[in-house]
Protein backbone atom coordinates (compact mmCIF):
# COMPACT_ATOMS: atom_id res chain seq x y z
CA UNK A 1 0.00 0.00 0.00
CA UNK A 2 1.18 3.53 -0.81
CA UNK A 3 -0.09 6.97 0.20
CA UNK A 4 0.07 9.85 -2.27
CA UNK A 5 -1.83 13.15 -2.16
CA UNK A 6 -3.83 11.96 0.82
CA UNK A 7 -5.06 8.78 -0.93
CA UNK A 8 -4.21 5.14 -0.31
CA UNK A 9 -3.10 3.33 -3.48
CA UNK A 10 -3.05 -0.47 -3.49
CA UNK A 11 -0.83 -2.66 -5.64
CA UNK A 12 -3.87 -3.27 -7.85
CA UNK A 13 -4.34 0.49 -8.23
CA UNK A 14 -0.73 0.91 -9.32
CA UNK A 15 -1.12 -1.94 -11.82
CA UNK A 16 -4.25 -0.27 -13.19
CA UNK A 17 -2.34 2.98 -13.76
CA UNK A 18 0.44 1.06 -15.50
CA UNK A 19 -2.19 -0.48 -17.80
CA UNK A 20 -3.66 2.94 -18.63
CA UNK A 21 -0.18 4.17 -19.57
CA UNK A 22 0.60 1.04 -21.62
CA UNK A 23 -2.66 1.28 -23.60
CA UNK A 24 -1.99 4.89 -24.61
CA UNK A 25 1.70 5.03 -25.60
CA UNK A 26 1.27 8.25 -27.61
CA UNK A 27 -0.76 10.11 -25.00
CA UNK A 28 0.52 13.23 -23.32
CA UNK A 29 0.95 13.24 -19.57
CA UNK A 30 -2.03 15.59 -19.23
CA UNK A 31 -4.26 13.12 -21.09
CA UNK A 32 -3.02 10.23 -18.95
CA UNK A 33 -3.89 12.23 -15.83
CA UNK A 34 -7.38 12.78 -17.21
CA UNK A 35 -7.79 9.04 -17.85
CA UNK A 36 -6.55 8.15 -14.37
CA UNK A 37 -8.96 10.64 -12.80
CA UNK A 38 -11.81 9.08 -14.77
CA UNK A 39 -10.76 5.53 -13.87
CA UNK A 40 -10.63 6.25 -10.14
CA UNK A 41 -13.43 8.80 -9.95
CA UNK A 42 -10.91 11.36 -8.67
CA UNK A 43 -12.71 14.70 -8.70
CA UNK A 44 -12.47 18.11 -7.13
CA UNK A 45 -15.44 19.15 -4.95
CA UNK A 46 -16.93 21.05 -7.91
CA UNK A 47 -17.05 17.85 -9.98
CA UNK A 48 -14.09 18.60 -12.25
CA UNK A 49 -11.25 16.05 -12.52
CA UNK A 50 -8.45 16.64 -10.03
CA UNK A 51 -5.87 16.91 -12.77
CA UNK A 52 -3.14 18.83 -10.93
CA UNK A 53 -3.12 16.53 -7.91
CA UNK A 54 -3.22 13.53 -10.21
CA UNK A 55 -0.24 14.74 -12.23
CA UNK A 56 1.75 15.44 -9.06
CA UNK A 57 0.83 11.99 -7.74
CA UNK A 58 1.91 10.27 -10.94
CA UNK A 59 5.22 12.14 -10.99
CA UNK A 60 5.85 11.07 -7.41
CA UNK A 61 4.98 7.47 -8.27
CA UNK A 62 7.49 7.64 -11.11
CA UNK A 63 10.13 9.08 -8.78
CA UNK A 64 9.53 6.14 -6.43
CA UNK A 65 9.91 3.65 -9.29
CA UNK A 66 6.29 2.47 -9.33
CA UNK A 67 5.32 3.64 -12.83
CA UNK A 68 7.04 5.00 -15.92
CA UNK A 69 5.51 8.01 -17.64
CA UNK A 70 6.20 9.02 -21.24
CA UNK A 71 8.81 11.72 -21.66
CA UNK A 72 7.36 15.26 -21.54
CA UNK A 73 6.67 16.56 -25.04
CA UNK A 74 7.89 20.02 -24.13
CA UNK A 75 10.13 21.11 -21.30
CA UNK A 76 9.31 24.36 -19.53
CA UNK A 77 11.83 25.64 -17.06
CA UNK A 78 10.13 27.90 -14.56
CA UNK A 79 12.28 30.75 -13.25
CA UNK A 80 13.76 29.86 -9.87
CA UNK A 81 12.58 33.10 -8.30
CA UNK A 82 10.28 36.09 -8.74
CA UNK A 83 11.57 38.94 -10.89
CA UNK A 84 11.13 42.10 -8.86
CA UNK A 85 10.46 45.56 -10.23
CA UNK A 86 10.24 49.13 -9.02
CA UNK A 87 6.54 48.58 -8.35
CA UNK A 88 7.39 46.69 -5.16
CA UNK A 89 10.26 48.93 -3.99
CA UNK A 90 10.19 50.01 -0.33
CA UNK A 91 8.27 53.17 0.48
CA UNK A 92 8.67 55.75 3.25
CA UNK A 93 7.24 54.74 6.62
CA UNK A 94 3.51 55.39 6.85
CA UNK A 95 2.07 56.06 10.31
CA UNK A 96 -1.66 55.30 9.98
CA UNK A 97 -4.55 55.33 12.43
CA UNK A 98 -6.96 52.49 11.69
CA UNK A 99 -10.12 54.56 12.21
CA UNK A 100 -8.93 56.97 9.49
CA UNK A 101 -8.96 54.18 6.87
CA UNK A 102 -12.54 54.61 5.69
CA UNK A 103 -11.67 52.98 2.37
CA UNK A 104 -9.98 49.91 3.91
CA UNK A 105 -10.93 46.80 1.91
CA UNK A 106 -9.74 43.47 0.57
CA UNK A 107 -9.26 43.14 -3.17
CA UNK A 108 -8.96 39.77 -4.87
CA UNK A 109 -5.77 39.52 -6.88
CA UNK A 110 -6.38 39.11 -10.60
CA UNK A 111 -4.02 37.41 -13.03
CA UNK A 112 -1.42 39.44 -14.86
CA UNK A 113 0.21 42.50 -13.34
CA UNK A 114 -1.72 42.35 -10.02
CA UNK A 115 -0.60 38.74 -9.51
CA UNK A 116 2.98 39.66 -10.36
CA UNK A 117 2.89 42.49 -7.83
CA UNK A 118 1.49 40.18 -5.13
CA UNK A 119 4.28 37.70 -5.87
CA UNK A 120 6.88 40.46 -5.67
CA UNK A 121 5.68 41.79 -2.34
CA UNK A 122 5.63 38.32 -0.81
CA UNK A 123 9.01 37.40 -2.28
CA UNK A 124 10.66 40.57 -0.99
CA UNK A 125 9.01 41.14 2.37
CA UNK A 126 7.51 37.90 3.76
CA UNK A 127 9.95 35.89 5.86
CA UNK A 128 9.01 32.68 4.01
CA UNK A 129 9.34 34.32 0.60
CA UNK A 130 7.33 33.37 -2.47
CA UNK A 131 6.40 29.78 -3.23
CA UNK A 132 4.18 28.42 -5.97
CA UNK A 133 0.80 27.44 -4.53
CA UNK A 134 -0.74 24.44 -6.36
CA UNK A 135 -4.42 23.66 -6.31
CA UNK A 136 -7.32 25.79 -5.10
CA UNK A 137 -6.23 29.21 -3.87
CA UNK A 138 -7.28 32.83 -3.42
CA UNK A 139 -5.05 35.84 -2.89
CA UNK A 140 -5.95 39.28 -1.60
CA UNK A 141 -4.43 42.70 -1.38
CA UNK A 142 -5.19 44.74 1.74
CA UNK A 143 -6.03 48.11 0.24
CA UNK A 144 -6.82 51.66 1.37
CA UNK A 145 -7.82 53.74 -1.63
CA UNK A 146 -5.17 52.98 -4.23
CA UNK A 147 -2.51 52.08 -1.63
CA UNK A 148 -1.48 48.49 -1.01
CA UNK A 149 -1.02 47.92 2.73
CA UNK A 150 -0.52 44.18 2.74
CA UNK A 151 -1.24 40.79 1.19
CA UNK A 152 -2.89 37.49 2.09
CA UNK A 153 -2.80 34.10 0.43
CA UNK A 154 -5.05 31.09 1.06
CA UNK A 155 -4.77 27.53 -0.24
CA UNK A 156 -5.38 23.90 0.59
CA UNK A 157 -5.19 22.66 4.19
CA UNK A 158 -2.35 20.65 5.64
CA UNK A 159 -3.01 16.94 5.24
CA UNK A 160 -2.53 15.68 8.79
CA UNK A 161 -2.23 17.89 11.89
CA UNK A 162 -2.95 15.97 15.10
CA UNK A 163 -4.06 18.89 17.34
CA UNK A 164 -6.34 20.25 14.60
CA UNK A 165 -7.80 16.84 13.83
CA UNK A 166 -8.45 16.18 17.53
CA UNK A 167 -10.10 19.60 17.91
CA UNK A 168 -12.44 18.81 15.02
CA UNK A 169 -13.04 15.23 16.19
CA UNK A 170 -12.05 13.75 12.84
CA UNK A 171 -11.63 10.14 11.90
CA UNK A 172 -9.07 9.44 9.20
CA UNK A 173 -11.85 8.73 6.69
CA UNK A 174 -13.65 11.97 7.52
CA UNK A 175 -10.45 13.95 7.14
CA UNK A 176 -9.81 12.42 3.73
CA UNK A 177 -13.30 13.22 2.45
CA UNK A 178 -13.80 16.65 4.09
CA UNK A 179 -10.33 18.21 4.09
CA UNK A 180 -11.25 20.50 1.20
CA UNK A 181 -13.59 22.36 3.59
CA UNK A 182 -10.57 23.61 5.54
CA UNK A 183 -8.57 26.47 3.99
CA UNK A 184 -5.03 27.34 5.03
CA UNK A 185 -3.79 30.93 5.27
CA UNK A 186 -0.40 30.36 3.68
CA UNK A 187 0.80 33.97 3.63
CA UNK A 188 -0.08 37.06 5.66
CA UNK A 189 1.94 40.22 5.14
CA UNK A 190 1.58 43.78 6.34
CA UNK A 191 4.13 45.72 4.31
CA UNK A 192 7.07 46.71 6.53
CA UNK A 193 6.67 50.46 5.99
CA UNK A 194 3.01 50.39 7.08
CA UNK A 195 2.63 51.21 10.78
CA UNK A 196 -1.00 50.80 11.82
CA UNK A 197 -2.08 49.34 15.13
CA UNK A 198 -4.69 46.56 14.84
CA UNK A 199 -4.56 46.54 11.02
CA UNK A 200 -3.63 42.84 11.00
CA UNK A 201 -6.55 41.89 13.25
CA UNK A 202 -8.97 44.03 11.23
CA UNK A 203 -7.76 42.41 8.01
CA UNK A 204 -8.38 38.95 9.46
CA UNK A 205 -11.90 39.99 10.44
CA UNK A 206 -12.61 41.21 6.90
CA UNK A 207 -11.39 38.03 5.25
CA UNK A 208 -13.39 35.82 7.63
CA UNK A 209 -16.56 37.52 6.45
CA UNK A 210 -16.02 37.02 2.73
CA UNK A 211 -13.67 34.14 1.93
CA UNK A 212 -16.39 31.45 2.02
CA UNK A 213 -18.42 33.34 -0.60
CA UNK A 214 -15.36 34.10 -2.72
CA UNK A 215 -14.32 30.45 -2.56
CA UNK A 216 -17.78 29.28 -3.60
CA UNK A 217 -17.82 31.64 -6.58
CA UNK A 218 -14.44 30.35 -7.73
CA UNK A 219 -14.60 26.66 -6.80
CA UNK A 220 -18.26 25.80 -6.26
CA UNK A 221 -18.27 25.04 -2.52
CA UNK A 222 -17.95 26.90 0.80
CA UNK A 223 -15.15 26.16 3.28
CA UNK A 224 -16.15 26.06 6.94
CA UNK A 225 -12.82 26.44 8.77
CA UNK A 226 -9.63 28.49 8.39
CA UNK A 227 -6.25 27.35 9.68
CA UNK A 228 -2.83 28.92 9.88
CA UNK A 229 0.58 28.12 11.35
CA UNK A 230 2.70 30.67 13.21
CA UNK A 231 6.46 30.24 13.61
CA UNK A 232 6.92 30.41 17.40
CA UNK A 233 10.57 31.46 17.05
CA UNK A 234 9.51 34.67 15.30
CA UNK A 235 5.94 35.55 16.27
CA UNK A 236 3.48 35.27 19.14
CA UNK A 237 0.33 35.10 17.01
CA UNK A 238 -1.02 38.20 18.74
CA UNK A 239 -3.26 39.29 15.85
CA UNK A 240 -4.89 35.84 15.76
CA UNK A 241 -5.45 35.87 19.49
CA UNK A 242 -6.94 39.36 19.28
CA UNK A 243 -9.14 38.18 16.40
CA UNK A 244 -10.57 35.31 18.53
CA UNK A 245 -8.83 32.53 16.62
CA UNK A 246 -8.27 29.40 18.72
CA UNK A 247 -4.77 28.05 19.29
CA UNK A 248 -5.09 24.26 19.41
CA UNK A 249 -1.48 23.15 19.80
CA UNK A 250 1.95 23.00 18.23
CA UNK A 251 3.40 21.22 15.23
CA UNK A 252 6.22 18.69 15.66
CA UNK A 253 8.62 20.59 13.43
CA UNK A 254 8.14 18.29 10.44
CA UNK A 255 7.31 19.17 6.87
CA UNK A 256 4.84 17.20 4.76
CA UNK A 257 7.81 15.49 3.03
CA UNK A 258 9.59 14.52 6.26
CA UNK A 259 9.50 10.77 5.83
CA UNK A 260 12.37 10.13 8.25
CA UNK A 261 11.07 12.21 11.20
CA UNK A 262 14.03 14.54 11.05
CA UNK A 263 12.12 17.35 12.80
CA UNK A 264 14.23 19.91 10.95
CA UNK A 265 11.57 22.63 10.63
CA UNK A 266 10.59 25.31 13.15
CA UNK A 267 7.84 24.48 15.62
CA UNK A 268 4.66 26.39 14.76
CA UNK A 269 1.54 27.17 16.75
CA UNK A 270 -1.70 26.03 15.12
CA UNK A 271 -4.59 28.52 14.95
CA UNK A 272 -8.15 27.84 13.76
CA UNK A 273 -11.13 30.07 12.94
CA UNK A 274 -14.57 28.53 12.23
CA UNK A 275 -16.52 30.19 9.43
CA UNK A 276 -19.86 28.65 10.50
CA UNK A 277 -21.20 27.75 13.94
CA UNK A 278 -21.74 24.07 13.22
CA UNK A 279 -18.37 23.56 11.53
CA UNK A 280 -17.80 20.21 13.29
CA UNK A 281 -21.04 18.83 11.87
CA UNK A 282 -19.99 19.90 8.38
CA UNK A 283 -16.53 18.40 8.80
CA UNK A 284 -17.53 15.15 10.47
CA UNK A 285 -20.77 14.21 8.72
CA UNK A 286 -20.53 10.69 10.19
CA UNK A 287 -21.85 9.26 6.96
CA UNK A 288 -25.10 11.25 7.09
CA UNK A 289 -24.61 12.74 3.65
CA UNK A 290 -25.83 16.09 4.97
CA UNK A 291 -25.03 19.03 2.69
CA UNK A 292 -22.41 21.61 3.60
CA UNK A 293 -24.20 24.54 5.27
CA UNK A 294 -24.24 27.85 3.36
Amino acid sequence: MHRYSGKIWSTADIDRIRTIIALAPEAKRSELARQVCAAFGWQRPNGEPSLMRCRVTMLTMQRDGLIELPAPQCVYRRPSGVFTSEASDPEPTQEIVLKDLASLRLEQVARGKPMQLWNEYVARYHYLGYKIMPGAQIRYFIMAGDRVLGAMGFGGAAWKVAPRDQFIGWTAAERESRLHLVVNQTRFLILPWVRCQNLATKSLSMVQKRIASDWQIRYGYRPVLLETFVDTSKFLGSCYKAGNWTQVGLTKGRSRNDRFHANAHPVKSIWLMPLVRNFRTALQERGTGAPVPP
